[in-house]
């Protein structure tokens, strides 16, 4: 899982955090860099086509492989190549360009963030489930530092000047992260593929379904095709509905808000730090290098929180510290190019973020069926990106009419209901 969630991170950060340093550096204005971010809303809607990473099986590959391998795989390799594409791309040059090639890395890494979901949510039993996203959250974290400081190193490592944009330092730095891709490529191939036993229930219910197709008069193919149409998409739907009742509607207003103030705030950080007359090896040592060690050491807190106190109780704490360190930012716009104020605000705020990261990974893998698990939590983990990331693509558009301080204060108040849902989702779950 360390290495496979790495394989997660890598490409995730190279479109949706790194590329807005590229764009901006290369001279693009903010509102345009804001826009960009949308190509992140594949991750958003990968649930539309997550019943086909479940269940449909891809010649040569399954057979070689098994399901979740093969689609490992198969998205890792176009991961891969897309990247290669982006580093040939001069945004500068040929923008349009950039935005195909990073919505193939988006597509394709969204593909593989619904098999490796699926496997690791299937290789451990559910007492497990906390370590498993831990050393997912590792790997992921550790990817964050090669994606966002390893690539501005590389690329000031052969870069002649900064105060001229070139491209050539961006293409052998995105060059570097394509090769990177192999660390997953080769855990693919070197891991087991997961035995899954599916519920009597779960088997009974399809059955059901197909047979009541049947007496509607369907037959051969088509009978085949409505029946998997039913289970591969319908059931998981049904199945969280059956399971959670009035509630289900609470559950996914909570997952559709939590990681909102973070999401929206994140995607101007890069433009702010240059814009506040950063340095490529400053942002990298701080922000992406220190910030993600903190990250991490949150991350390991939220585990041992979520153990001692219980999931509901890290998830309110997470959210509260998420937004309230948000207005560090704020503060630190008014200090303009400030070192140590970056270390603290950084500190702060990543270590909020790792509390939150792991309490709702945990979360969100309770609440799966392992006979749907990858089109279920493939649903969970897009609703989680929807409304955040729509309303992110708007904040060059704030920053551009109002600035950063309002800017940020904005993303703190809208960690303010996530709070309310919290709260609402514990009251729930210890009515059940």
């Amino acid at each position: 899982m360390l290495f496979l969630g790495f394989s997660a991170g890598l490409p995730l950060i190279l479109v949706l955090g790194s590329l807005s340093y590229w764009l901006r550096e290369a001279g693009i204005d903010r509102s345009t860099i804001g826009y960009f971010s949308w190509i992140g809303l594949a991750y958003a809607f990968k649930w539309m086509w997550s019943p086909l990473v479940d269940r449909l099986p891809l010649p040569l590959l399954t057979g070689l492989l098994g399901r979740r391998r093969s689609w490992l795989l198969a998205s890792q390799l176009t991961i891969a190549l897309a990247l290669l594409g982006m580093a040939a791309t001069d945004p500068a040059q040929n923008l349009s360009r950039m935005a195909y090639c990073a919505l193939a890395v988006a597509f394709a890494s969204a593909t593989q963030d619904i098999a490796l979901d699926a496997y690791r949510i299937e290789a451990v039993e559910q007492r497990l489930q906390g370590a498993m996203a831990a050393t997912y959250q590792g790997g992921y974290r550790i990817a964050m530092i090669v994606a966002s400081a390893g690539v501005l190193w590389l690329a000031a490592s052969v870069d002649a000047t900064e105060l001229v944009y070139e491209h050539a330092p961006w293409r052998f730095a995105y060059l570097v992260m394509a090769a990177s891709m192999s660390v997953g490529v080769v855990t693919t191939l070197l891991i087991r593929e997961p035995e899954v036993v599916v519920s009597a229930e779960t088997v009974q219910r399809e059955a059901r379904a197909r047979d009541w197709l049947m007496r509607e008069g369907l037959h051969g193919p088509l009978l085949r095709l409505a029946a998997w149409l039913h289970g591969a998409a319908l059931s998981p739907l049904l199945d969280f509905i059956r399971r959670y009742r009035w509630q289900a509607v609470l559950l996914l207003a909570l997952i559709g808000t939590y990681r909102i103030s973070d999401v929206v705030m994140g995607i101007m950080a890069n433009a702010f730090y240059v814009d506040m007359g950063y340095t490529k090896d400053e942002v990298a040592t701080v922000a992406k290098v220190y910030g993600v060690g903190m990250t991490i050491a949150g991350a390991v807190i939220g585990g041992v929180l979520t153990a001692r106190i219980g999931v509901m109780k890290t998830l309110f704490l997470g959210a509260l510290l998420s937004s309230v360190t948000n207005l560090l930012f704020v503060w630190l716009a008014g200090r303009g190019h400030d070192v140590s104020g970056l270390i603290f605000a950084i500190s702060a705020d990543n270590l909020s973020a790792g509390i939150a990261s792991s309490a709702f990974v945990a979360y969100l893998s309770g609440l799966t069926n392992v006979a749907y698990s990858a089109t279920q939590y493939a649903l969970f983990s897009s609703l989680m990106l929807l409304l955040p990331k729509f309303i992110a693509g708007f904040s060059g558009v704030v920053v551009d009419a109002r600035g950063y301080e309002f800017f940020f204060t904005g993303t703190a108040l809208l960690g303010v209901p996530v709070l309310a849902l919290v709260w609402l989702a514990a009251r729930a779950e210890r009515s059940r």
